[in-house]
């Protein structure tokens, strides 16, 4: 038998029918699903150190278990002292069994290393059925190595689901183990 993601197995079996249920899907290719997670990190002190955005990428690859890449500027800022084309930031986008893997370790063994941890906030929808997650400490996640860490960074997370709602989305999420805060 092939290897399965617990989350993906736990997604077919258990919260396909619990959102049938919740939300009365006559099909269920109307359920919605987590589509992909995109992780990325603005780098704006890589304008006068390009070192910073390889730690960056091999920080999100490290992370992600996938290789990330640096993205560049669009344009000209001359605040900034930033050209066009410039690498600023870096950013990896998981789909299939890395998504569901990644989900899984942020939310058993990544989140709860949050000190005073008691949920996320469920204000980062977007209108259209996605969630933002910032997240202020890259040393979270058990597979950064802290004495190797130059700087402490943040990043931010993007589960793209194919939700109508941000109400299914949050169903969603909920049910795949992502704690968000009880009001």
């Amino acid at each position: 038998m092939a290897y399965s993601p617990r989350l993906k197995e736990e997604y077919k079996s258990k919260v396909i029918a619990a959102l049938i249920d919740e939300f009365g899907y006559k099909n269920v290719m109307q359920v919605p699903k987590l589509e992909k997670i995109v992780i990325s990190k603005g780098v704006g002190a890589a304008v006068a150190d390009k070192k910073l955005i390889d730690h960056a990428v091999e920080e999100l690859s490290t992370i992600s278990g996938q290789k990330a890449i640096a993205t560049i500027s669009k344009k000209d800022v001359a605040s900034f002292k930033l050209r066009k084309g410039m690498p600023i930031g870096a950013k990896v986008t998981l789909r299939g069994e890395r998504m569901y893997e990644f989900l899984d370790r942020l939310v058993t063994s990544a989140l709860p290393r949050v000190r005073d941890f008691n949920g996320i906030k469920a204000t980062g929808f977007d209108g259209r059925g996605n969630y933002n997650l910032g997240i202020t400490e890259q040393i979270i996640f058990p597979e950064i190595n802290i004495d190797k860490v130059n700087k402490i960074s943040g990043m931010d997370i993007t589960f793209v689901t194919s939700a109508e709602t941000d109400k299914e989305a949050k169903s969603l999420l909920t049910e795949l183990g992502v704690p968000f805060k009880k009001n």
